[in-house]
């Protein structure tokens, strides 16, 4: 506020002052209410207004914001992000757009303050389902680490050492180099909540039925990560998923 933000009480009243409005909320319901909802951004944002939701998010209820935007005279694009902490802190966020391109165009500008891979990736809702093929990456890549770090502790080797030497070939990932480090140090503090992260992979999962998919990776890597937030973690980090493997 000390740098002149303006503090609005309510979406609709923000909606009505606004050109560029960016959302950043934690499940699709929220999503949707903020949109759809009859107190929402579509109802009051003035004619012209660049609706960006940056939330990962259902992609058909992207592609249903896109439709109800566009009836209103409103450019409406889903832009889901990876990157984490560090990115988000540095503006190294990788955003995944879906959209039209003359709506990407007009706001690439703002993005790239936050975001240093903003890639176009189709039509409504190609952002979100780029961004679940992200989250499908990471899924079993989590299991990868958490594994191999288990793995060199009981061998009684040091994790560190093991660490230097696997990162830098075939087996290099952002999340070794970035949380590995994390589980070594026995920090489970969140980039990414777990809670998010089951709620991601519960849209990847409902996503690939709806295509005929099946990602038993996915569909594994959640369950596991269920059984941690039933055990209380559900607010620590993705890493913390080590504790399924090094648990007594």
């Amino acid at each position: 506020m000390a740098d002149g933000a303006i503090w609005h009480d309510a979406v609709a009243s923000m909606a009505k002052a606004c050109e560029v409005i960016i959302t950043m909320v934690g499940y699709p319901k929220d999503v949707e209410e903020i949109y759809l909802g009859q107190d929402g951004l579509i109802a009051h944002a003035k004619e012209g207004a660049h609706l960006i939701d940056m939330t990962t998010s259902s992609p058909l209820l992207a592609q249903r914001i896109f439709d109800a935007a566009a009836a209103k005279g409103l450019h409406a694009i889903d832009a889901p992000v990876s990157g984490g902490d560090v990115g988000a802190r540095e503006a190294r966020l990788s955003i995944m757009i879906g959209g039209e391109s003359a709506d990407v165009q007009a706001v690439h500008s703002l993005l790239s303050l936050m975001g240093s891979n903003i890639v176009h990736q189709g039509q409504a809702g190609a952002g979100q389902h780029t961004k679940m093929c992200n989250q499908i990456a990471i899924a079993s890549n989590m299991m990868g680490v958490c594994e191999a770090l288990a793995y060199a502790e009981k061998a009684g080797l040091n994790p560190e050492s093991v660490l230097k030497s696997i990162e830098s070939g075939a087996a290099g990932s952002w999340s070794l180099s970035n949380l590995g480090p994390r589980i070594i140090a026995g920090n489970l503090e969140p980039g990414f909540y777990i809670k998010h992260f089951i709620k991601d992979m519960g849209i990847a999962l409902e996503s690939a039925k709806e295509m005929n998919l099946d990602t038993p990776g996915l569909a594994l890597a959640r369950q596991l990560y269920r059984q941690l937030a039933e055990k209380g973690y559900e607010d620590k980090g993705t890493q913390a998923l080590i504790h399924y493997y090094t648990r007594s």
